[in-house]
């Protein structure tokens, strides 16, 4: 079986040697099965979920909003549909406390997955290390090294005093670090001096995410970044293409946006078994 412990273990130890300065691990997130397999055809080493994604294809808004239980049905099928390992987003963790996270994480590994990411947002540092703490006690327990990739929002949402958000990001960082985490995920900094700092700070892979107007994926690289993801900005570029569609046809009667779209014979034959 895919998911038997030990080929799970396999498939996490794997993806954990992707993450590398000397050729950054990179991400363009998918959000259901035909998006992971469109990435997975790419040539791309892994998949990983984006929650925004996933929540708004589901009919909900990102933010803790959509249940577990659909989150984790949502990662089932991502991982039976493709071979390469799958790290999923399940926010902050899709539980009330600790041990409600923990039991999320053990629902993760039995959809398959060997990665995943959990945000701490406006959460007490202290609090969210004792979450982390109970995703890894819950990987250790089904004997699975789960890459657990911390997400510190300090930059995303400015948190705290601009003139030592650096330092908190480190101390954070490294708190984390010590509850279990095995990466540090730090979105909202593009600034290239900044993201050297973090890097030599981070004694573990740091992961960036990326946009319009950020470095190349090897100019990160030279930085110390170790991973690089697209986040949500594959889905809002796929839903603004329905929006474009649907207002040229409904103010134009044309349909020039549709120009570049991937060939119904192409889609479908990814999703044969």
């Amino acid at each position: 079986m895919s998911n038997h412990p030990a080929t799970l273990a396999a498939k996490a130890t794997a993806f954990t040697a992707l993450h590398t300065p000397s050729a950054p691990l990179a991400l363009a997130n998918a959000w259901d099965v035909a998006t992971a397999r469109i990435v997975e055809a790419s040539g791309a080493s892994a998949v990983a979920t984006t929650s925004a994604g996933v929540a708004w294809s589901l009919g909900s808004p990102d933010g803790d909003a959509l249940a577990r239980d659909r989150a984790l049905d949502l990662i089932a099928r991502v991982t039976a549909a493709v071979a390469v390992p799958v790290t999923a987003d399940i926010e902050g963790g899709f539980g009330a406390d600790p041990a409600a996270v923990g039991e999320t994480v053990a629902g993760v590994i039995d959809a398959g997955a060997v990665g995943i990411n959990i945000e701490d947002g406006t959460r007490d540092p202290a609090e969210q290390a004792e979450r982390l703490a109970a995703a890894r006690a819950a990987a250790d327990s089904a004997g699975v090294p789960l890459y657990l990739n911390a997400r510190i929002d300090t930059y995303l949402r400015g948190l705290g005093d601009p003139a030592t958000r650096l330092d908190e990001t480190l101390a954070r960082a490294a708190a984390y670090l010590r509850a279990g985490a095995c990466g540090i995920f730090v979105p909202g900094v593009l600034d290239p001096a900044t993201i050297t700092e973090l890097a030599k700070g981070i004694d573990a892979p740091l992961n960036i995410l990326l946009g319009p107007g950020a470095p190349s994926v090897a100019a990160l690289g030279t930085l110390g970044v170790a991973r690089v993801s697209l986040g949500s900005w594959v889905a809002e570029a796929a839903y603004a293409v329905v929006r474009r569609a649907a207002e040229e046809l409904a103010t134009g009667g044309t349909y020039g946006a549709l120009a570049h779209a991937l060939p119904y014979g192409e889609l479908n034959d990814l999703l044969k078994h």
